[in-house]
């Protein structure tokens, strides 16, 4: 893979992850039942107040140019894979900025994500 096809698809999957994780803030803000008893207007009123919905929706809509974009320069076997990459990030973002935790065995199925990645990505058909 060239810079520009790994550039293109880092930053997709780190857009992705990123809009995850602010999707995952606007919830806790929002509460643990905060739908409950509401209409559908309402709750589409509550998730749209919160800015961490709009940055997130933001950065989903950006992602999904930016991969469309990889897409065109790198093949689909080799792309998807990368997107895995996307746990890696949320996990460690989760946990230092949600405070949220990972038990050791998840810590281990991250090191086989990033293992698996490294294989994919130094495959021979990677273009």
């Amino acid at each position: 893979m060239n810079p520009l096809s790994i550039a293109l698809i880092l930053t997709g999957v780190v857009l992705n992850a990123v809009a995850q994780l602010l999707l995952k803030h606007g919830a806790n803000q929002l509460g643990a039942d905060p739908f409950a008893g509401r209409s559908m207007v309402q709750n589409v009123v509550a998730v749209l107040s919160q800015w961490p919905y709009w940055l997130g929706f933001t950065c989903y809509g950006i992602s999904l140019v930016v991969w469309i974009i990889a897409l065109t320069r790198v093949p689909v076997t080799i792309a998807y894979p990368m997107l895995s990459i996307g746990y890696v990030l949320n996990a460690l973002i989760a946990r230092f900025w949600l405070g949220e935790s990972l038990a050791s065995s998840g810590w281990l199925g991250i090191a086989f994500i990033c293992l698996g990645v490294t294989l994919v990505a130094r495959s021979p058909s990677n273009g």
